[in-house]
C-alpha cells in the first residue's frame, strides 16, 4: 500500500472515530429526556436511511406508525418532525419565540448568505429593522395598490406570449412562462427593468438556475449531519452554491449599480421611486414558489377538467365573456379562492417550511421534551393530507373551501404554506395578489388541453423536493381562444 493510500484509510478512520464519538455523546446527552417516540436510529448514521429523495413523503410516511409529534436521530442531530395541526399550532403559536432560531444548512453559508438572507438570520435588531421595512414600506396594502399597473402590465405581456402559441397551435411550459412573468413584476418594482425576455432561452435558463439553488439548498447534505465533514464539503453543495450565488450577486450589482447612478436624476417626490429605494435586495425564491404554485394549479385543472370548467364559468357570469380580468375582479370569485387555497393545501411551496431550533432550552410540547439545540421540522405536506382533518386528503376538491373561513396567512394550523407568527413569508399579500391575478387571466382567457393527445386522467402529478416543491416534469400545454381580450 503506497504512502497516500495509507494517509486516504488514516483519514477516514478518524472520521468515522469522530463520528462515533459524536453519536454516542450526543445519545448519551438526551438519553433521559422524554423525547417524543420514532423509528430506532442505527449507530453513526441513526435514522437517515429512513429517508429517501423525497423526505416530505418519507416523513409522512413514518409519522403514520410512530405519531405526528416524532423523533428522528439524523446522525448526530436530534430532529423533531411535526406533522398534524394541533402540534404545529403548539409549535408555532405557543412556542414560536423559544423556536424562533434556525438550523443554518451547511450549504446556505455560501457566501455568507446565513448571515444576510432575511428568512436564515436569527431574531435580532438586523431582522426586527429588515422586518419593519418589509411590513410598512414593501408589502403594505399602499404598496399592493401602487404597483398594480405593473402587475396588470406583466399579465398582459403573459397572456399575449400565450395567445402568440394558442395562434400557432403549439405547447407553452406553463412553470417557464409564470416564472418569466413573476420575476420581470419584481425586477421591475424593485430594478425598473425586465430582467429576462420570455421570449428567449434565457428565461428557461434563469428558472432553472434558480431551482438548481433551490435543491441544492433543500437536498440531505452529509456535512449537515456529521460536522465533521464540514471542511471537506463531500457533496460539492456549498461550493456549487457559491457559485450560484455569485452569479445572482453579480447580475444584482450592476442593476444597484444603474439604479444608483439613476438615482443622481431622480426628482425624489417623483411617484417613478421603486422598492430598490427602500431596499435594495430581493427574495429569489419567492420568485420560485409562486410560479410553482401557479403551475400546480394549472396542473390540478388539467387534471380535472370539470372543476375547470366550473372556474370557467365562475368568471363568465362574474366578469363577463369577451372582458380581460381587473384586479377589482379578484375578490368577487370565491371558487378561484378556493382552487388557489386546494392547491396549496395539497402542494406547498416549501414542504418541510424552513428549519427552527429550539435556541435556549428544553421545550415541552405535546407532553414531550424538544432538547435544547433540537431541529425542529414542520411537514406542512403532512398536514395538508392529513385524514383526520380533511375528508378524502388526496383528492383535488376546492369546494371544501367554500364558505370556510380558513385561509393562508398563518392563523389557520391546518393550512400553513408561508409558515406562521414571527417567521412567517412576509410577502404573502404580493405572492396571493399575483397568482391570483395569473391564473384567473389565464383560466378565463383560454381553454387549455395537454400537448401529444395526453388524457387528463394521465397528467403527471409527481413532484420533485428542494426548499420549494416543484413539479418533477414540466407542464406543457396547448392553450385555445375562449375569449378576445388583452
Amino acid at each position: 500500500m503506497d504512502f497516500s493510500s495509507s494517509t486516504l484509510c488514516l483519514v477516514l478512520a478518524l472520521i468515522l472515530i469522530l463520528l462515533l464519538y459524536s453519536s454516542i455523546f450526543q445519545r448519551t446527552k438526551t438519553s433521559h429526556a422524554r423525547l417524543p417516540p420514532g423509528p430506532n436510529p442505527i449507530p453513526v448514521l441513526g435514522n437517515l436511511l429512513d429517508l429517501d429523495n423525497k423526505p416530505h413523503k418519507s416523513l409522512a410516511k413514518l409519522a403514520e406508525i410512530h405519531g405526528p409529534v416524532m423523533t428522528l436521530k439524523l446522525s448526530s442531530v436530534t430532529t423533531i418532525v411535526i406533522s398534524s395541526p394541533a402540534a404545529a399550532k403548539e409549535i408555532l403559536r405557543k412556542h414560536d419565540v423559544s423556536l424562533s432560531g434556525r438550523t443554518i444548512p451547511d450549504a446556505i453559508r455560501a457566501h455568507s448568505h446565513h448571515e444576510l438572507g432575511m428568512p436564515w438570520i436569527p431574531v435580532s435588531p438586523l431582522w426586527r429593522t429588515l422586518r419593519k421595512i418589509c411590513n410598512s414600506h414593501i408589502f403594505t396594502s399602499q404598496s399592493l395598490v401602487a404597483k398594480q399597473d405593473i402587475r396588470c402590465l406583466k399579465v398582459r405581456q403573459l397572456l399575449s406570449l400565450v395567445r402568440e402559441s394558442c395562434d400557432n397551435g403549439v405547447a407553452i411550459d406553463i412553470g417557464k412562462a409564470a416564472f418569466s412573468t413573476t420575476l420581470n413584476l419584481l425586477s421591475n418594482a424593485i430594478f425598473s427593468v425586465d430582467l429576462i425576455d420570455p421570449s428567449s432561452g434565457s428565461a428557461k435558463e434563469f428558472k432553472e438556475f434558480v431551482w438548481n439553488m433551490m435543491e441544492e439548498m433543500g437536498k440531505p447534505n452529509l456535512a449537515d449531519y456529521f460536522p465533521a465533514l464540514k471542511t471537506i464539503d463531500p457533496q460539492g453543495r456549498r461550493r456549487r452554491l457559491t457559485g450560484y450565488f455569485g452569479k445572482i450577486i453579480d447580475v444584482f450589482d450592476e442593476l444597484i449599480k444603474t439604479r444608483l447612478l439613476a438615482r443622481k436624476t431622480l426628482d425624489h417626490s417623483d411617484e417613478t421611486e421603486v422598492m430598490l429605494d427602500t431596499l435594495l435586495g430581493i427574495e429569489e425564491s419567492r420568485t420560485d414558489t409562486t410560479s410553482n404554485t401557479l403551475e400546480w394549479a394549472m396542473a390540478e385543472l388539467l387534471h380535472n377538467p370539470t372543476i375547470l370548467s366550473k372556474a370557467q364559468e365562475e368568471m363568465d357570469q362574474i366578469i363577463g365573456k369577451g372582458r380581460p380580468v381587473e384586479e377589482e375582479d379578484l375578490a368577487r370569485l370565491p371558487y378561484l379562492h378556493a382552487i388557489i387555497k386546494e392547491t396549496f393545501r395539497l402542494h406547498p411551496p416549501t414542504p418541510l417550511l424552513l428549519p427552527r431550533k429550539a435556541e435556549d432550552q428544553d421545550i415541552d410540547l405535546c407532553g414531550f421534551r424538544v432538547p435544547k439545540g433540537a431541529k425542529v421540522l414542520v411537514n406542512a405536506w403532512a398536514i395538508g393530507r392529513d385524514p383526520k382533518t380533511w375528508d378524502n386528503p388526496e383528492l383535488f376538491w376546492p369546494e371544501r373551501f367554500l364558505g370556510s373561513d380558513v385561509d393562508v396567512k398563518g392563523q389557520d394550523f391546518e393550512l400553513i404554506p408561508f409558515g406562521a407568527k414571527k417567521r412567517i413569508c412576509p410577502a404573502v399579500g404580493f405572492a396571493n395578489r399575483m397568482l391570483q391575478l395569473m391564473l384567473a387571466s389565464l383560466v378565463h382567457s383560454f381553454a387549455w388541453k395537454l400537448e401529444d393527445g395526453i388524457a387528463a386522467e394521465d397528467t403527471d402529478m409527481e413532484d420533485e423536493f428542494g426548499i420549494t416543491l416543484r413539479k418533477a416534469r414540466r407542464l406543457n400545454a396547448i392553450p385555445v381562444h375562449r375569449i378576445n381580450c388583452c
